[in-house]
């Protein structure tokens, strides 16, 4: 989805002023208000240095709000529940701060009109967050936790779906508890 996975070299410092007048200028003035001549201004950038990184305004403010395709490794706790757990509370974080919360519905509309951005979201950040699953069910079947292959795009849906439709579609709360019956559900119908 972004410029880094398509090939090209990164400037982390360029990056870092995007994302943050991406974030500021949500908290201003919303996601509805937000352009990319708004980020660039603010920035100190051209618009061809965003453009480069973000096709679309959706992705610039999910990358802002929700992250991008470089996410910080898994937990290893030393058992799946717990590696679960630790990713869900990541996720519930991350779904649950200001700035996603108001652009959760955003995403889900443009996700609904276009083809070509589903594509990049399914080649981008969904697939970072289901290499993060992976490498946890890898080390639980080192472990011996879990015998038979299991397709972390799976676990992915079972343990951040229902947050994301909590947190976006029904707007219930989620607290520890929630997250712990999820990842109790899910790890143990993924044990022998």
């Amino acid at each position: 989805m972004s410029a880094h996975r398509q090939g090209r070299p990164r400037d982390r410092r360029i990056d870092h002023l995007v994302l943050e007048a991406v974030r500021q200028l949500l908290a201003e003035t919303g996601y509805e208000r937000l352009t990319v001549d708004a980020v660039a201004a603010r920035a100190g950038i051209g618009k061809a240095a965003i453009y480069r990184r973000y096709a679309s305004k959706v992705e610039l403010a999910f990358a802002a709000s929700v992250h991008d395709d470089d996410l910080p490794p898994p937990a290893d706790t030393g058992s799946l529940h717990d590696d679960l757990l630790a990713i869900a509370r990541r996720v519930h974080a991350r779904m649950n701060a200001p700035a996603a919360r108001q652009i959760g519905p955003a995403v889900i509309a443009e996700l609904a009109r276009s083809t070509e951005l589903t594509e990049k979201f399914q080649q981008g950040p969904l697939a970072a967050e289901r290499e993060l699953y992976a490498k946890v069910l890898d080390r639980a079947a080192a472990r011996g936790e879990i015998a038979r292959p299991i397709d972390p795009a799976v676990v992915h849906l079972l343990v951040s779906g229902p947050i994301f439709f909590a947190v976006f579609g029904y707007r219930v709360p989620v607290d520890d508890a929630v997250l712990e019956t999820i990842v109790t559900t899910v790890t143990a119908g993924l044990r022998p």
